[in-house]
């Protein structure tokens, strides 16, 4: 883990802040299931793509725990932060080992997306399974794994914008 600066750990911030408001901004709700497609995963992505990963845990666990925990989703608070930091965690650690390969690092972008989608589906239906039942929660699998494609089109979309803007915030001092 690099230092932690001030700069980085006001970074992180706005990016825990992002994910909850991307996260609350948009809700498409997904019947039968109580929860809602929303476009906050593609700040989870971007959170392990421009952050350490371990301080993108962080950021995407609390960011994404908080927007369940002011939309009412209390008994998800600690399921998304383990879930959503997992996510920010591995994209970091992918992006990381790829990057500086010859993939083009647009493709690695899409591959972190591919992990969102995994990690997303795969640990809410396992978490659900306990909650609700197996029925139940493999019948939110497809609604995950649409977030989680929505989440990889959006990161797509927006990394090369941030990538440049977040260059230029760590080369002013």
């Amino acid at each position: 883990m690099k230092k932690l600066t001030t700069k980085n750990l006001v970074i992180a911030a706005l990016f825990a802040a992002l994910a909850c408001v991307m996260t609350m901004s948009v809700r498409i709700p997904i019947p039968g299931t109580q929860g809602y497609i929303h476009p906050g995963d593609a700040v989870v992505i971007l959170c392990g793509i421009f952050l350490d990963p371990v301080v993108a845990f962080f950021a995407a666990g609390i960011g994404s725990a908080l927007a369940d925990l002011l939309g009412g989703y209390f008994i998800y608070v600690p399921i998304t932060f383990v879930i959503k930091g997992l996510v920010a965690l591995c994209a970091g650690l992918v992006y990381r080992s790829h990057a500086c390969a010859p993939l083009n690092r647009h493709l690695v972008v899409a591959l972190c997306g591919v992990i969102d989608i995994l990690i997303v589906a795969g640990g809410y239906c396992f978490c659900e399974i306990f909650l609700y039942g197996a029925p139940a929660a493999i019948s939110s699998v497809p609604a995950n794994c649409v977030q989680g494609v929505s989440g990889l089109i959006i990161a797509s979309v927006l990394y090369p914008v941030l990538e440049v803007a977040l260059k230029q915030v760590q080369t002013a001092s």
